[in-house]
Parts: structure tokens; C-alpha cells; sequence
């Protein structure tokens, strides 16, 4: 039976003046996208109006979620305005799910134009929640800057948008699916792929499986407990560490994706994985992980609830690639981590000769650098690692890196970070987060505290804490000037060095999804000698508290 083409429809409307992207795309309350009148319309509109028309035309996308509360809905609608907008292809995952690292994979794979990825990342789901949509470029990566602003530009003018609202698209069936519509001489072309099956094929040449099987299995098998979280990830935790590599099915928990994450906060930390930490601290587990919501973050635990900070992990793991074929194979070129990030990993990139790169927060930068093959491995201080194998964070390939190295050394997490910290030393490393400060204030605060330390007196100051004295090196508002194409990121975030290679970060977040800025405060100190290496991370950094009483006190 003949039917007619599906019309384009062309819907009148009006611009909003808040949908300028943050670090990671744009994220607001779920309520936001759910009840604004042409809210998500404007938004998606605005985005694929910044990919030029000739590079638009025919083009393959990619689209995928984390499952939360109110992806069902947003997908068609993303289907819609592609069709409508000229994308000749989209590429989804089975029932719209793909992690954030199975974007970044099958972009590159299919030499895709872009992905967008319907995530607020580690923020809460449900219809109270949060809602995200980021947008990764054509090498697999998050938008840079200049991306981002061309979405923001489009977005404060907008008169109207293309939509196809006759075309639906059942995301269960999984196969191509073709539509045709008014005015387009070839068929608009829908594939639902298997979420998985891409990203476990590229993983099959990174890692040595059979080592990490051997672990998982026999005797003499580690034991190991991960915690999906309710989030993306279930499925790819059941089908690669489960069925691929043979730990056992109750090895792996809260694999089912839920809109609300059954009602948990996704972030994998101590605090919001809590029951990892207590079936850790039982000591029947010998290795731990959690994910957050859409995948790219991880959290690494050891035997009796031993935690490993990312920073120590993000250096762990450089100094152990070689346990990995796919870097003993293709050798290290470089590592990065963004500023705030501990400078761990400094100690790793100077014993072993490799070049270190100090990026500003954001995915974006690290992408630059290995896109030119300056650098191998990076990583942030927000439980986010990963390598030149995508564009984009990945917190499954981090857990099989850990794996692979346990694998290789024959020893526990805890031993192996603990030899690590005496050979390298210990860097104490924690961060405080104020969320919902008003705007303006925090505005304020940061002119007025980058005024106190950037005043040539700052640099004479010295601050005794307990038997220590702590004296300024060198303060200022870091900037980076990209080595690949000389662009300046200007005002990324405040910094206090001290002599003794102690550092103190103020920075504002662009990642938030509610009302208000978040004041993002690290503190790291240096400890060279073994036997401090037990002290609690809070404890050793009270520096914090004596540093920024004395700066406040100048401020107010």
C-alpha cells in the first residue's frame, strides 16, 4: 500500500534567553525542557542550525541517553527536527541507549558529523530531576568553545524551527528503518543498533581479555561488585564484565536503567555509592566500581573499602599503561589532566620522560591534544579518565584498565595504590562545592579574591598550619593557550601555589543545572615521606581552612 510522504512543517516561535551551553551542553530542571513551550524545540533547532547547511545535508547522526526520566519523548522529537532538517541518517541505541563513551565510539566508527547525547551526566533523574543535552563533535569529542557559542547564538534569535511531527520511530525494534518525506529526493534513514555490540568490539582490541577473564574466573578468581547505579550502564556491565569476561551475574548491581535511577543520586563517590562502600568495607570483594547516569564517570574501590581518589587513579593507571596491549603496542606520546586535577600524574609524566599538558575543565581541550598526537591518556579530578581510543571520558575502560593492571601485578588495589605512593609520594587532594551561591556574588567573590592574590604583597605571605609553613610561590588566574591552535582560554579558575608544591583552586562550575553558580574549592598538599602517607585527606589539607580564612578576612 502506497503512502503518502510525511510533511515538513515549519513552527513559528520565539527565542529564550537562557539556553547559552555550560561545560558539558545544556542542562536544566527536567521541568524546564518538559513544560517551556518549544523549550527543547528552540534548543535542538539551535543546534543543528550551527552545523553548516552543505556539511548538514545528507549527514549521519548519532543519538543516544542515559535512560532518564523524559529521553523517550525527546529523542522523537530529535528525530523529527533531523528528518526535517536535512540529516539523511541517525544512528540510535537499542530503546535509545548508548553510553557516553559508545557515542564518542560510533561516531568515529561511522564518521558521523556529530552525536547528541541526552544526559545531565552524574545529576538526579525523575521528573524532579534533571534533564541534559550535549552535543560531541565529529572526532567522538564534547563541543569546544567555539561550537558552543554558535549554539548560543542561533539560540537568541530563533523565529522558528523545522519539525517532521507525522514521523514516529518505535526505539524497541532494532534494524533500519526508512521514511519518506516532502521535498527530499532520497528517504530519511533511522537505524536502531544494539547499545552495546560496537563499543565491546573496540574495547576487544585495546585490552587482553583473556588475562582479565583468568581474574574474573577459576580458584582463585577475583571477586568484584560494580553498581550501575541504575544508570546506562547495566547493560554494558552485564554483556562485557558478565557475559564476555565471566564474573559471575551477581557480581553486578542496579543494572536495570530507570528514569528516576531507582530514586538514587547517579555519582559515583563515596557518599552517593554507599552501598558499594559498606559491601566493600564487609571485605568479601576484592575490587569495586560504580558509574554514574550516562557512563563516562567511574569510582574505584578496594578490599575492606579501601577508595582510591581519581587523582590517584588517573596516576596509578599512568604509570602502569604498559600492563595494556594497546599502549605497549603503540607507545605513550603524552599525558593531561585539566588544572584543578592533583598534579599526581606530574610525577608519573617526569620519571617516566613523557610530556604533561595543564588544561583548563572540560573534555574539549584533551581532545585537541590527542587529535594531533600529543597525548595518550588524560583525566580530571571529577572521576572522569580516558585515552585516545575515543574522544570522550570512559568509565568502563578505566575499570578494565585497573583490571588489566591487577591482572598483570598479581596484586590487590590497595597494594598497588600504596607502592605507588612510595615511589612517587602522596598527594592529598580534596575539593569543597558550593552550589546555589547567587550569580553576582560569586562574581564578585572571585574579582575581588583574584584582586587579594594576584597583589604583589600576596606573594611574600607565609601560613603556619600545625608545625608547617606554607609560603606562596605564585598566584594567579590561570590561562591556557591551546598548543595545537594557539587559541587563549582566559579566567579558567584561581590558583595558589605554594613552595612546597601545596596548591589551593577556586573556580566556578559551569556544569550545574539549577538556579545559582557553584564555587568549586581544591586543596592538595605534597607528602614525600611513607610513613604520613595514613592520614585523612581532610585532616592533612587543613591548609584549606587557614589559607581561606586569611583570604576572606582580606575580601570582607
Amino acid at each position: 500500500m502506497e503512502t503518502n510522504p510525511i510533511p515538513i512543517l515549519t513552527i513559528q516561535t520565539t527565542p529564550f534567553d537562557d539556553q547559552r551551553p555550560g561545560t558539558n551542553g545544556l542542562r536544566k530542571k527536567t521541568a524546564v525542557f518538559e513544560s517551556k513551550k518549544n523549550y527543547l524545540q528552540n534548543y535542538i533547532q539551535s543546534l543543528l542550525s550551527s552545523i553548516d547547511l552543505r556539511d548538514r545535508q545528507g549527514c549521519t547522526m548519532v543519538v543516544g541517553s542515559d535512560g532518564r526520566y523524559f529521553s523517550r519523548a525527546a529523542t522523537e522529537v530529535i528525530v523529527q527536527m533531523a528528518a526535517a532538517n536535512g540529516i539523511g541518517r541517525l544512528v540510535i541505541g537499542h530503546n535509545g541507549i548508548l553510553s557516553t563513551p559508545a557515542v564518542s565510539c560510533i561516531i568515529r566508527k561511522i564518521k558521523a558529523i556529530g552525536g547528541i547525547i541526552l544526559t545531565a551526566s552524574h545529576n538526579p533523574g525523575g521528573p524532579g530531576g534533571d534533564f541534559g543535552i550535549k552535543f560531541n563533535v565529529a572526532n567522538g569529542g564534547p563541543s569546544p568553545d567555539t561550537v558552543m557559542e554558535r549554539i548560543h547564538q542561533v539560540s537568541r534569535t530563533l523565529e522558528e524551527y523545522a519539525i517532521c511531527l507525522d514521523l514516529h520511530i518505535d526505539l524497541s525494534r532494532l534494524g533500519r528503518h526508512d521514511f519518506d518525506l516532502e521535498n527530499k529526493f532520497k528517504p530519511f534513514r533511522v537505524e536502531i543498533v544494539d547499545s552495546v555490540e560496537i563499543y565491546l568490539n573496540m574495547l576487544r582490541g585495546i585490552f587482553d581479555f583473556g588475562a582479565i577473564k583468568s581474574l574474573l574466573t577459576g580458584p582463585k578468581q577475583l571477586k568484584i561488585r560494580i553498581d550501575a547505579m541504575n544508570g546506562v550502564m547495566g547493560p554494558y556491565v552485564r554483556r562485557i564484565l558478565c557475559d564476555e569476561l565471566g564474573a559471575p551475574a551477581n557480581s553486578a548491581v542496579n543494572c536495570v536503567p530507570l528514569e528516576d535511577f531507582g530514586g538514587q543520586h547517579p555519582n559515583p563517590n563515596p557518599a552517593f555509592a554507599a552501598s558499594l562502600v559498606d559491601s566493600m568495607k564487609g571485605g568479601e570483594f576484592g575490587f569495586g566500581a560504580a558509574f554514574d547516569a550516562d557512563g563516562d564517570r567511574y569510582m574505584i574501590m578496594g578490599e575492606n573499602g579501601f577508595f582510591v581518589s581519581p587523582s590517584d587513579s588517573l596516576a596509578v593507571m599512568a604509570a602502569n599503561l604498559s600492563c595494556i596491549p594497546y599502549f605497549s603496542q603503540r607507545g605513550i606520546r603524552g599525558f593531561a589532566r585539566s588544572m584543578p586535577t592533583s598534579t599526581a600524574i606530574d610525577r608519573v609524566a617526569k620519571a617516566m620522560k613523557v610530556a604533561l599538558y595543564e588544561t583548563p575543565t572540560g573534555w574539549r581541550f584533551f581532545g585537541s591534544l590527542m587529535d594531533s598526537g600529543r597525548c595518550s591518556f588524560c583525566g580530571e579530578e571529577s572521576f572522569g579518565t580516558g585515552s585516545d581510543h575515543i574522544r570522550d571520558k570512559d568509565g568502563l575502560w578505566s575499570v578494565l584498565v585497573w583490571l588489566s593492571i591487577m591482572a598483570v601485578r598479581k596484586q590487590g588495589v590497595e597494594e598497588i595504590v600504596r607502592d605507588h605512593w612510595a615511589k612517587m609520594g602522596r598527594n592529598y587532594f580534596c575539593r569543597f562545592d558550593y552550589e546555589g551561591v547567587d550569580g553576582k556574588a560569586a562574581y564578585y567573590l572571585m574579582r575581588d579574591l583574584e584582586a587579594v592574590i594576584t597583589d604583589k604583597a600576596f606573594t611574600t605571605q607565609k601560613f603556619s598550619v600545625g608545625n608547617n609553613i606554607y609560603s606562596v610561590e605564585k598566584a594567579d588566574n590561570f590561562e591556557y593557550i591551546d598548543p595545537v591552535d594557539g587559541s587563549v582560554s582566559r579566567k579558567q579558575g584561581l590558583r595558589i601555589m605554594f613552595t612546597d608544591s601545596s596548591r589551593i583552586i577556586f573556580r566556578l562550575s559551569g556544569s550545574g543545572a539549577g538556579t545559582g553558580a557553584t564555587v568549586r574549592i581544591y586543596a592538595e598538599s605534597y607528602e614525600r615521606d611513607p610513613e604520613r602517607h595514613n592520614r585523612e585527606t581532610q585532616v592533612n589539607n587543613s591548609l584549606y581552612v587557614r589559607v581561606n580564612l586569611h583570604i576572606c578576612s582580606n575580601i570582607c
